[in-house]
């Protein structure tokens, strides 16, 4: 399992690298057409960059909570002792993936939301980016239940290597 998620959490690596490029296409117009003329000024391009942004902010949070590099805070000395281990990395895990099932069961009403609207310029329905709150929500439960998973491994590992 663990090999599947690394496989799938390489592809949105990738697919984060191609957003962030693609990111640079309107940005560029954009500053193009304001501060130089010489192509006109294209609205639509803002509203590609938001929703490209949007992904990739999400796409990011989804890399970082699998990589463990996700924000957290550490208000006590880091632990040393297996159990403190399991505990401290336990807490923040639980903390994620109960955050990320609020994101993914709220989100679909919020994806439901944004099918009913278009974009502005572009026409484009806004389910494009408001799908990306659900989506990443159960890819963050999925990720730091994984990880969760695998903290109690470490911990009842190092409980047979003790006894």
């Amino acid at each position: 399992m663990g090999r599947i998620l690394e496989a799938f959490c390489q592809c949105l690596r990738i697919l984060l690298g191609v957003l962030t490029a693609a990111l640079a296409i309107p940005v560029a117009m954009q500053v193009i057409a304001r501060y130089t003329g010489i192509i006109p000024v294209f609205l639509w391009t803002e509203e590609l960059a938001t929703f490209i942004f949007v992904w990739v902010v999400m796409i990011g949070s989804m890399v970082a909570v699998w990589e463990g590099t996700h924000f957290d805070v550490q208000v006590i000395p880091t632990a040393t002792k297996p159990l403190s281990i399991l505990l401290q990395n336990g807490l923040v895990l639980v903390l994620i993936g109960g955050f990320a099932v609020v994101f993914a069961w709220y989100g679909i009403e919020y994806a439901k939301f944004g099918y009913l609207q278009n974009s502005v310029m572009m026409q484009a329905n806004k389910l494009i980016t408001f799908i990306s709150v659900p989506i990443a929500g159960a890819v963050w439960a999925v990720f730091a239940s994984f990880r969760l998973y695998e903290a109690v491994t470490i911990y009842r590992n190092s409980q047979k290597v003790a006894s």
